[in-house]
């Protein structure tokens, strides 16, 4: 079976997310028997590579908010992140394109090593040890999580290159009906929406093993935290 999972670095519901379905996914019985893949999601698909900025400041102003009200929403978010062993700090952490990530996030996934850049990647951004947005420190966590550099440099020295897959996944999350991420799709038979509790995608998994039914999307209003196309983050 496979589950699909539409995700953007820039998105902190899709870092708690990702954790809670491996959670999940490690309850599953026939957890052996799953192929998982990461597709490409934008959240903010117009902003120009350079053009970064500190979160805090980009969401004062995404929100209309004062620093101090948007420092409480992040303590929210490393809360729930903390409660999933993952690191999280509020301040000080940069926001860009995810574009070229999401490039060479499909090299490492022809190389069989995407969820290992996929982690580092969420690491440096949301545990604020480095900026993934600058191209050498991309570099380096691509060489850790197993890539050739000489393969990644060529990757963002060329536009083009794999630039239609990202496009693709991007499409096909349209046509799914996907409008905010992390979004999950259990052997298109279940989509989940959100960063779910564990059990529920165990449930989904369970779901889809037995193919009972046509896609169709699992969401709790409580608990399924997503970021919209707008960059939005409930």
């Amino acid at each position: 079976m496979r589950v699909e999972i539409w995700s953007d670095i820039a998105c902190p519901w899709c870092y708690v997310g990702k954790a809670r379905f491996e959670k999940g996914l490690e309850a599953f019985a026939h957890r052996d028997g799953v192929e998982v893949v990461h597709r490409s999601f934008e959240l903010d698909p117009n902003r120009a590579k350079g053009d970064v900025e500190q979160v805090v400041d980009m969401l004062a102003k995404k929100y209309g908010r004062t620093p101090e009200q948007v420092r409480a929403m992040e303590e929210t978010v490393a809360s729930n992140a903390h409660a999933e062993g993952l690191e999280y700090v509020t301040e000080g952490r940069d926001n860009g394109s995810t574009f070229d990530i999401h490039r060479v996030l499909h090299l490492a996934k022809e190389r069989g090593l995407q969820s290992e850049l996929l982690d580092l990647a969420y690491h440096a951004n949301f545990a604020g040890t480095e900026s993934v947005f600058d191209d050498e420190v991309l570099v380096g966590l691509a060489v850790r999580a197993g890539l050739e550099e000489a393969e990644v440099r060529a990757v963002l020295a060329d536009p083009a290159a794999y630039a239609e897959a990202v496009r693709a996944d991007e499409r096909e999350a349209a046509e799914l009906g996907a409008n905010g991420v992390p979004f999950f799709v259990f052997d298109r038979r279940y989509g989940v929406s959100g960063g779910q509790p564990a059990e529920v995608f165990t449930q989904a998994l369970e779901q889809a093993w037995q193919g009972r039914a046509p896609l169709q999307t699992i969401t709790t209003a409580a608990e399924g935290e997503t970021c919209d196309v707008n960059g939005n983050c409930s």
